[in-house]
């Protein structure tokens, strides 16, 4: 199954982040312990089931539930028990009658809801008469400033402040209080051959509500027995030493992230100068441009300038080919005149009176023009 960053995977978590989890259900199974008889407990948004497993220890039915398939599919494949049971199903429409749980825990689900107040009112309604329901949440407050710079989260639907956390669960319970979970820092001393029982030493902690990281919420339909406060440590030899490793780690992480900045600031010189380059060889092929368009300016306003002039010489060209046309047509109307001329004097000299004046050296004499025709 997946890592989102929502749903807790053993081993595929670090530390920290796991250990913020997982001591809520200590703080839980801590808390069933004190109860008169091992209760019937439920976890609502159970994940990967690791929580309602340890719930099991020391109840009498463990059931875990999730709206995710998956999730479902992965904590009956990892976890077994005598009395532990994982169901799909809805936090805002629980599969249950009612008053079947002495113990219900939902942690890190309400945020994730459309309508919270759904969450509460089914837990209230399958919780028994003095049954206990936990429930955590994020300080809306803190969790805005630690994600200021990525943005909200985008798996959650609606935060809580400490004042709206506190209205809410009043709505549905008589009794709540809600505590303040915090990381913080402890020293410990034990034996490393042996497992003996713990003593300790804690000092008051101290806080407010709006330095708190997560709203833990212990809620009854009855009045609430004594809360003590409870520190869950976790497995690990020698936190300090763990933290330097991580130094040590995100300092090579430091030093790759400077060589690269190098190398990227390398690249930028680099590409700094070839653009320089490209903006000088840009700038003088647009001045070699802005002549060539000055040149071909000029050439058009020149060939505008002969074409006007030749538009001139084709009109009078034009104007002599029609005085031409005209001329000739004149010409050969005249010629055809002459023609008919001629060809009436033929007549006329071809006529016997005419021809008996000349014998009798009588009359004109006749020439007869030559014509094309004669030619």
């Amino acid at each position: 199954m997946e890592f989102t960053g929502e749903r807790v995977i053993p081993g595929q978590v670090e530390p920290d982040l796991w250990a913020e989890h997982f001591s809520r259900y200590r703080f839980a199974a801590n808390l069933a312990r004190q109860l008169t008889h091992a209760p019937d407990v439920l976890d609502i948004g159970c994940g990967s089931g690791y929580g309602t497993a340890v719930l099991a220890e020391i109840a009498s039915t463990a059931t875990g539930i999730d709206l995710a398939p998956e999730a479902i599919e992965y904590a009956r494949a990892h976890y077994t028990h005598p009395h532990l049971t994982y169901l799909p199903g809805s936090a805002t429409n629980l599969p249950f009658d009612d008053a079947s749980f002495d113990l219900i825990t939902a942690f890190e689900v309400i945020e994730h809801l459309q309508e919270p107040s759904t969450l509460l009112a089914e837990a209230r309604r399958v919780l028994r008469t003095n049954g206990v329901f936990l429930v955590s949440t994020p300080n809306k407050t803190y969790y805005a400033e630690t994600r200021a710079q990525d943005g909200p989260n985008p798996y959650h639907v609606h935060e809580f402040a400490f004042a709206e956390f506190t209205a809410a669960l009043a709505q549905h319970f008589s009794s709540s209080a809600i505590l303040l979970q915090n990381h913080t820092d402890a020293f410990s001393f034990y034996d490393p051959n042996k497992a003996p029982a713990v003593d300790g030493f804690l000092e008051t902690v101290t806080g407010t509500p709006a330095d708190a990281h997560f709203f833990f919420a212990v809620c009854s339909a009855q009045p609430l027995a004594e809360l003590h406060n409870f520190v869950y440590v976790p497995a690990a030899t020698n936190l300090l030493r763990t933290r330097e490793h991580h130094i040590r780690i995100l300092q090579r992480e430091v030093q790759e992230l400077k060589a690269s900045i190098d190398a990227l600031q390398t690249f930028l010189a680099t590409a700094h100068g070839e653009r320089d380059k490209m903006i000088q060889m840009f700038d003088e092929q647009t001045g070699q441009l802005a002549e060539r368009t000055a040149w071909a300016l000029r050439l058009d306003h020149e060939f505008n300038q002969k074409a006007a002039d030749l538009k001139i010489v084709i009109d009078k060209l034009d104007t002599a080919e029609n005085t031409v046309i005209e001329r000739t047509k004149w010409a050969q109307r005249l010629e055809a005149e002459l023609q008919t001329a001629c060809d009436r004097m033929r007549e006329i000299r071809d006529s016997r009176w005419l021809g008996l004046g000349r014998r009798l050296g009588l009359g004109p004499q006749v020439e007869i023009p030559k014509t094309n025709r004669d030619a």
